[in-house]
C-alpha cells in the first residue's frame, strides 16, 4: 500500500492534482514560515520543505505511535509555495485591501515573476525518509489599469488570499496580456514538472 499526500489547503492545488486524477489526502501543514534564504527560487523551496516536512514527521509520528492502528506503507507528501517577484521584491499575500491595492498598482502595465517551490518528501514503510525540492517560474504581463479598475478588482475579494494580489485563474484573467512558462504554475502548483521531476526519481504517480 501506499499513499500521497498534500502538504496544503488550497483549492487550487488540490483541483490540479484531481485534474489529473490521482488519488489523495490533504493535511495542511500549519507551522510558522521561517525565511532565512533571498532569492525567490530558494524562498519557495525552503517554505515548501518546512510544509513538507511538517506533515511528513506528524503522519510519521502518528504511524509509529500507533502501529496496532496503522498498516505500513510508502507515504509521498507533497509540499508547496508560490510567490510573486517583481523588481527585485517578493511580494506574498496582502495584508489588506489597502496593500492589494498597491501591489496592483506597482504590477499593472509590468511584468512580474511567480516562482513555485515544490518539496517531495517520501518515507517507506520502515520509517526512512528522503527530500527532493524543484521551483519553477513564469513570467506574467499584466495589462495596464486604471484606479478605477483595481479598486473593483479588489472589492471582488479575490486578491486577499493570493500571492501578488491576483488570481491569473479568476476576475483577474481580463488584465493578464501574457505569460511566458506554466500556466498552472500561476495557479499554484506545476503541475507537468511535479510529474517529470517524480519521474527523474523513479517514481510514477499512477503506480504509487
Amino acid at each position: 500500500m501506499s499513499q500521497i499526500v498534500l502538504a496544503s489547503n488550497s483549492p487550487r492545488r488540490r483541483q490540479l492534482l484531481e485534474q489529473i486524477g490521482i488519488e489523495f489526502e490533504v493535511c495542511p501543514a500549519r507551522g510558522e514560515e521561517i525565511i532565512t534564504k533571498e532569492s525567490p527560487d530558494e524562498v519557495v523551496m525552503e517554505l515548501a520543505q518546512q510544509k513538507a516536512l511538517e506533515v511528513a514527521s506528524m503522519l510519521n509520528e502518528y504511524n509509529f505511535s500507533h502501529a496496532e492502528l496503522t498498516t505500513p506503507q510508502d507515504i509521498l507528501v507533497i509540499g508547496a509555495d508560490t510567490v510573486v517577484a517583481f523588481d527585485g521584491r517578493i511580494l506574498g499575500k496582502p495584508k489588506d485591501e489597502q496593500d492589494a491595492k498597491n501591489t496592483l498598482k506597482l504590477l499593472q502595465g509590468n511584468t512580474n515573476s511567480v516562482y513555485t517551490g515544490v518539496s517531495l518528501v517520501f518515507i517507506d514503510k520502515n520509517g526512512r525518509a528522503g527530500v527532493h525540492n524543484f521551483f519553477e517560474k513564469t513570467d506574467v504581463t499584466m495589462c495596464e489599469m486604471s484606479e478605477k479598475e483595481i479598486e473593483r478588482y479588489v472589492a471582488t475579494g479575490e486578491p486577499m488570499d493570493k500571492a501578488g494580489s491576483y488570481g491569473i485563474q479568476g476576475k483577474c484573467a481580463i488584465y493578464i496580456e501574457k505569460i511566458n512558462g506554466d500556466y498552472n504554475n500561476v495557479v499554484g502548483l506545476p503541475i507537468s514538472k511535479l510529474y517529470q521531476e517524480l519521474k527523474s526519481v523513479g517514481i510514477d504517480l499512477y503506480l504509487w
